[in-house]
């Protein structure tokens, strides 16, 4: 192995369909694993008998789990494939397989890795509960308790204030709030209107349903694999009228955000792949690729500012870095938490004082090529499983950037919760 470049191939991803519906039977495990098999045995893949020459697998998921805290070596081992590659897990909200990739990309471009399995996965229908502090001690010593008359005399010890349980919710710990209610304190302050945020929406489902959203197939080598065999979530049908009488999800007084225009709680597992030059020969010949030129993180004070405008700091660090404008970036994949944070992420992009304050440019960016913006659809239309996310959006930029010039270039970017943004910088090969 050699220090070089780093590329990004597409993997595979499962269906991704809402909470609770037609795959809430299937765990992070399960929906992960036939994502990572098909992937490898594909024909996005080295195949079965190849496995062993993936040098790394990096996965992961933002839900916590009570079973499973190496993501990365758990869905590995479930997938059947060969024991002896490393994995691991990461997490960094909804940028997790994005962070998945870069991190690989770190490893490949300093020469100790050829080809890395990247991607993640989010079962929201098994979202666990959990119990107070009190309530789990007296359990557990329920269970080391010897004998049943000690075991009883345990349990007769819990009072009714330990039988608090603890729901995890889309919620930021430091503040309070929901991302929703943040994404509505940043349309307020940067005067994105709700008209603007429906347009951006429809626009979204209409790039995801453009040719029956046949964009991104096949989701899987084997679409029997679950019980349905195409995102369930993008809409052909709607259309300003019906978003427009939407009631507001966040802020019942005077809010802009629904369900139409943010993205829904969703099921579902991405795959993508992060190779070497030397790495790219064990891959098929033929599946698209894109050299990853750089990346950025950025974060911000949830308590200070807009919690998910930290993409907007990294996208104008990374676009200095390299001396170019809004405009030298040919396709912009932005994450759709909420139509509201893309169209304030681009307000931001645009803004020479704000970049002047918050970034290394003074001059300003130029103005935002908006009809770039996510082609075939987002996360508002297509869903998203939190972890999935990053991993969808890259396998979607490389497979859109195979269909421009050599040389084209792209920029994906992902909002996470806890004030963070992470970004990468693509060019067509």
């Amino acid at each position: 192995m050699k220090s070089g470049s780093a590329y990004v191939l597409p993997g595979l991803r499962s269906p991704f369909v809402k909470m609770d519906r037609e795959l809430a039977r299937l765990d992070g495990l399960a929906l992960s694993a036939p994502v990572i098999q098909q992937t490898v045995a594909g024909d996005r893949g080295p195949g079965r008998e190849a496995a062993g020459r993936i040098d790394l697998v990096v996965w992961g998921a933002v839900i916590p789990s009570l079973t499973v805290s190496n993501w990365g070596r758990e869905v590995w081992l479930d997938s059947g494939l060969d024991p002896g590659v490393p994995a691991q897990g990461i997490v960094q909200a909804c940028a997790t397989s994005l962070a998945a990739a870069t991190h690989a990309a770190g490893q490949v471009r300093a020469g100790r890795a050829d080809l890395a399995l990247c991607g993640g996965v989010e079962s929201m229908s098994h979202t666990q509960i959990g119990l107070s502090q009190g309530l789990s001690r007296k359990i557990r010593r329920a269970g080391r308790a010897g004998s049943f008359p000690r075991m009883v005399r345990t349990l007769g010890g819990i009072r009714p204030r330990d039988l608090r349980i603890s729901t995890p919710a889309v919620a930021e710990r430091t503040t309070g709030k929901t991302m929703g209610q943040h994404a509505e304190e940043m349309a307020r302050e940067w005067g994105i209107p709700r008209e603007e945020q429906d347009r951006f929406a429809l626009a979204s489902h209409e790039g995801a349903t453009r040719d029956e959203g046949t964009f991104f197939r096949p989701l899987l080598v084997n679409p029997g694999t679950f019980s349905v065999d195409r995102d369930t979530l993008p809409r052909a049908d709607t259309s300003l009228e019906k978003l427009a009488g939407l009631r507001p999800a966040f802020s019942r007084s005077a809010g802009t955000l629904t369900a139409g225009n943010s993205s829904p709680l969703t099921d579902g597992a991405a795959a993508c792949w992060v190779a070497s030059e030397s790495g790219l020969s064990t891959l098929p010949d033929a599946l698209p690729r894109a050299r990853l030129i750089d990346w950025a993180q950025a974060a911000i004070d949830p308590q200070r500012e807009g919690l998910l405008i930290a993409p907007a700091i990294g996208i104008a660090a990374l676009l200095h870095r390299h001396g170019l404008s809004l405009d030298d970036i040919g396709l912009w994949e932005i994450h759709e938490a909420f139509a509201a944070q893309v169209l304030c992420t681009v307000a931001a992009l645009e803004s020479r004082e704000w970049l002047a304050t918050r970034s290394p440019v003074t001059d300003g960016l130029g103005a935002f090529p908006r009809e770039r913006i996510n082609p075939n659809g987002g996360s508002v239309a297509v869903g998203h499983p939190f972890g999935a996310t990053g991993a969808r959006i890259l396998s979607q930029t490389v497979l859109e950037l195979a269909e421009r010039p050599a040389g084209t270039r792209a920029i994906v970017s992902v909002c996470a919760a806890g004030g963070l943004g992470h970004v990468a910088l693509l060019e067509a090969v």
